[in-house]
């Protein structure tokens, strides 16, 4: 029994697959992300070409600037979606990217690489969110959990195993002709997007009926619908949480390795390896398994579990970090993925596409802020730093559950 069981949690997210509308944008969602692993290796090697002494800073910039792209254009994004065609924001948006990626092996000067970059993320800001509107649209209510899990679950495994896929790349092509090879992954993604008709990708929103409205009230419109939510803004502050906890093992893990248990990059590998499965196979099962409205043990119990988690980071072996990493992984997943499912259960199918977009943005911004605070701790407490940092997360969770249960009646409504 136990076994079928599990064998069902592993195999129905899989029927979502069924509706050939999902099916063509999960395979194109499968071709862009791998694409994106692509990009920033590639990236990373282009940028030790230009300047060796001053490459790590120039990623950095870069990845600043990719928070930063989607941090403003994403809300617009959301907005967009609802006054134009899906296919067509889906289709323009990648042209434009694969027409970018192009252009990355030429580039000999730091500024372009910040130009092209900035732009690459601007077009990526309006095509995630889109996408992930769509998804609720085009699915039927019972498979939406599965569905999202099935998306989630393939974005954090292809993080996992994306980049080595290019590593193997980029030693057989070479650096710089791996950006073409990215550009080759998105004319993929192209062609399945153009299989799909436009009105399968309309289905909850009608452009030619949507009411022309000025586009910043329409962007302060859904931040407000996502914010004015409580369990929406539950969810927000959970993933806030989540942000933190994870910037500190995204930041700070390599030092941890390195420093203090005088290990060498292979042992950092698998350590980060670990925590990208252990998120995978969590979003994976979740939407099986998850068959209730309530979301909040999920949203609780991720930001207990990577806050206690990375709390004992600093005092384990190198065997009891991996068992800790495998927790972090699952609480993340668990704190950061009924967002999506809520969005799609709370707000009106007309509203969604300004609500997705407002939430893409804000969840980047809270890791724009959990970067510094991780950096300051790792440079301020380096021996104790994942303590500190799981102190203020499991701080900050017993607030914000606190805050939750304070409007017990307006909180039975929400779940």
């Amino acid at each position: 029994m136990e076994l079928q069981l599990l064998k069902k949690a592993f195999t129905e997210p899989f029927k979502t697959l069924r509706n050939s509308t999902f099916a063509r944008l999960y395979f194109a969602q499968i071709a862009s992300l791998f694409g994106d692993a692509f990009t920033w290796l590639g990236l990373a090697l282009l940028t030790y070409e230009i300047s060796p002494d001053n490459a790590a800073a120039i990623l950095a910039s870069a990845l600043t600037l990719r928070v930063t792209a989607y941090i403003i254009f994403s809300p617009f994004a959301g907005v967009v979606s609802e006054k134009l065609k899906r296919k067509n924001i889906l289709l323009i948006t990648q042209l434009a990217r694969m027409a970018i990626v192009c252009m990355l092996p030429f580039v000999n000067a730091e500024w372009q690489v910040y130009g092209l970059i900035f732009a690459l993320n601007v077009f990526a800001a309006f095509f995630t969110p889109t996408y992930r509107a769509i998804i609720p649209q085009i699915v039927d209510k019972e498979i939406y959990r599965e569905a999202n899990g099935l998306s989630m679950a393939t974005f954090q495994l292809l993080s996992v195993f994306g980049p080595a896929l290019a590593g193997i790349f980029a030693v057989w092509l070479g650096a710089k002709q791996i950006f073409f090879v990215n550009g080759a992954t998105l004319f993929i993604a192209i062609l399945l997007i153009l299989t799909i008709p436009v009105a399968a990708l309309q289905k909850g929103v009608n452009t030619d009926s949507t009411p022309p409205g000025n586009t910043w009230s329409e962007v302060i419109k859904g931040i407000r619908l996502l914010f004015g939510n409580k369990i929406l803004r539950f969810s927000l502050s959970i993933e806030f949480i989540s942000a933190i906890a994870g910037a500190m093992v995204l930041v700070n893990t390599v030092g941890l390795v390195k420093t203090s248990l005088a290990l060498d990059d292979k042992h950092y590998g698998w350590i980060m390896a670990i925590f990208g499965v252990g998120a995978a196979i969590t979003a994976f099962l979740l939407g099986s398994l998850d068959k209730t409205k309530t979301r909040s043990i999920s949203l609780i119990s991720g930001a207990v579990l990577i806050g206690l988690a990375i709390s004992f980071a600093n005092f384990v072996p190198y065997n009891g970090l991996l068992f800790l990493w495998v927790l972090a992984g699952i609480g993340q997943t668990l704190a950061d993925m009924p967002s999506e499912t809520l969005i799609g259960e709370n707000i009106a199918s007309e509203n969604q596409g300004k609500v997705y977009g407002s939430h893409f943005a804000f969840s980047h911004l809270w890791w724009a802020i959990a970067y510094p605070i991780a950096g300051f701790l790792g440079t301020r407490f380096p021996e104790k730093e994942f303590l500190y940092g799981g102190m203020l997360t499991l701080a900050l969770a017993v607030i914000a559950v606190l805050t939750f249960k304070s409007s017990k009646g307006n909180r039975k409504k929400a779940l």
